[in-house]
């Protein structure tokens, strides 16, 4: 077998390990032949989505797919591994086999100290999350072709990240919006805030999306029940999903036309 470039990458919640990863993918050619896996997400593969909108040369796994990993590092030229703040670093091994790979771990810039430390080839400067917090709680939700208005979903990231269901360190989703389109949002305390930002999925003008879309929050006395209830009062009914998606449409032939 022909070994790829394995890098495996950890480190805390928030510190930028998927940002990471995306900056290494944009310098490689679309020649490469790039395996990206991140298991433990269960079915709320939020990161693996956004690498499979923002590279789709890259052959993206989930959970449940690790024998066709495996298999696809037969032919990859290069394959990222990247390993959740949830899952134990030595899963690793038993993921990998006998497979030779190098370790990255992505931390604040202040920790010095740290089980990353003693286990990363090479670390790297991430967010400079506050590390004295810890965090308990993780709850996540799949959402996959339900419809949000956009409006409500601006009001409801207000308030979850200024604590109305409990201390949240970290909450990130993808959503799809009346308007067709699939967005990301994420959010982590202590960082600068930052827009939602549109993947690079095709807008959906048609019914229900048949694409994934969810939540995941990690913190501290979460309002599970809340935090769900908000969501759900969000969603667009076929009603009134019918009616954006026709006043979108009509927008859009009148954009084309002039």
């Amino acid at each position: 077998m022909n070994l790829p470039n394995i890098t495996v990458v950890a480190g805390l919640t928030g510190c930028g390990k998927t940002t990471w990863i995306s900056q290494q993918l944009q310098k490689t050619t679309t020649t490469d032949n790039i395996i990206y896996f991140s298991p433990g997400a269960g079915k709320v593969p939020i990161d693996q989505t956004r690498i499979a909108a923002e590279f789709p040369q890259v052959k993206v796994f989930s959970d449940g797919e690790e024998m066709a990993f495996y298999n696809q590092l037969i032919t990859a030229n290069i394959a990222y591994i990247e390993i959740g703040f949830y899952l134990e670093l030595t899963a690793i091994p038993q993921i990998l086999k006998n497979i030779p790979y190098q370790t990255v771990a992505i931390l604040p810039p202040h920790l010095k100290d740290s089980e990353y430390h003693n286990w990363a080839k090479t670390i790297i400067p991430g967010a400079d999350i506050d590390t004295n917090i810890f965090p308990k709680q993780l709850w996540r939700a799949p959402s996959s072709s339900q419809v949000i208005d956009e409006d409500s979903l601006n009001e409801f990231w207000y308030e979850i990240t200024h604590g109305a269901y409990g201390q949240i360190n970290r909450v990130k989703g993808i959503f799809d919006v009346a308007d067709g389109r699939s967005i990301y949002g994420d959010f982590v305390e202590g960082v600068p805030a930052t827009d939602f930002l549109e993947l690079d999925l095709p807008r959906h003008l048609e019914g229900r999306p048949q694409r994934f879309s969810g939540i995941e929050v990690w913190g501290q006395n979460l309002d599970e029940f809340a935090i769900r209830q908000t969501l759900e009062n969000c969603y667009l009914s076929d009603a009134a999903l019918r009616q954006y998606q026709e006043q979108v449409k009509q927008i859009l032939l009148e954009e084309n036309i002039e």
